[in-house]
């Protein structure tokens, strides 16, 4: 895939000299649009390109194809099998218009998964998929997962997915027909005007065709920008984890406490 331009936070184009700018240092907070100041009864030109930029960018990322061959060489160091499905919507149109063709495995994926399918199947199942943001999962999954796979040793891992034309609910079925324990879904998340390339990670414990939103966990946002590589990999094991030992997930499940270290924790 086209690799897009880095995000432009409305800020970027703010004066150089903060004394020209009262708010500059608000501003600097955050990427958020505040403070945008104005110019007669309008926007400031800068404001208004900032704002076409970060526009474009959104919907690029929501039309990018996964450059899939590229995804699976960065994960091949990690040393586990790679296999590739597809959802049953076959184009990027179909997938947009039809939510529903995103949720369900391809007749030839199904049958391919089938026949992989073992008595003893992994405790947890990594599936990536594209997503509303495939420039999230090119960009961040490999390097998640790498930091990822040290924290869950002594699991059962199963083979690495890759996912096309996929919503959160395929890593369901995927999960499924290959008897998984536990699905963690990293996908890419719905475009802001800040974060076009924003990865979910979506964990379901006993993933099965028809679970709904309520039983999984969700950690979202995970870019250098937002939860942080690191800090992300500790959250979904910890997660995963908890879930693996009560046999729940979702809101059956209360989130981890103390998962992170926080600066007022003494070591």
């Amino acid at each position: 895939m086209s690799e897009l331009p880095k995000p432009v936070a409305s800020n970027a184009l703010a004066p150089a000299d903060p004394r020209d700018d009262p708010w500059a240092e608000l501003r600097s907070l955050t990427p958020a649009r505040i403070a945008l100041g104005r110019s007669g009864a309008s926007l400031p030109t800068r404001e208004v390109l900032a704002f076409g930029i970060a526009h474009a960018q959104a919907r690029d990322a929501v039309q990018a194809a996964l450059d899939v061959d590229a995804l699976a060489a960065a994960l091949q160091p990690l040393s586990l099998p790679i296999i590739r499905t597809q959802s049953a919507a076959e184009t990027r149109s179909a997938y947009l218009a039809r939510p529903d063709w995103g949720r369900r495995l391809s007749p030839e994926s199904r049958q391919e998964l089938d026949a992989l399918a073992r008595s003893d199947g992994p405790e947890v199942l990594l599936v990536i998929a594209d997503g509303l943001s495939a420039v999230a999962p090119q960009r961040h999954a490999s390097a998640l997962i790498s930091a990822l796979l040290p924290q869950l040793d002594g699991l059962r891992i199963g083979p690495l997915v890759i996912a096309t034309q996929a919503r959160v609910a395929l890593a369901d079925e995927i999960a499924e027909s290959l008897g998984a324990r536990l699905v963690v879904c990293l996908i890419g998340e719905r475009p802001g005007l800040s974060s076009p390339d924003s990865l979910g990670a979506y964990l379901t414990y006993a993933p099965k065709v028809g679970t709904t939103d309520e039983a999984r966990i969700c950690i979202s946002n995970i870019r250098p920008k937002g939860c942080a590589i690191g800090d992300a990999a500790t959250l979904i094991a910890a997660s995963l984890r908890a879930a693996l030992a009560t046999r729940r997930s979702g809101v059956a499940l209360r989130e981890p406490s103390n998962l992170l270290p926080t600066s007022d924790q003494k070591p």
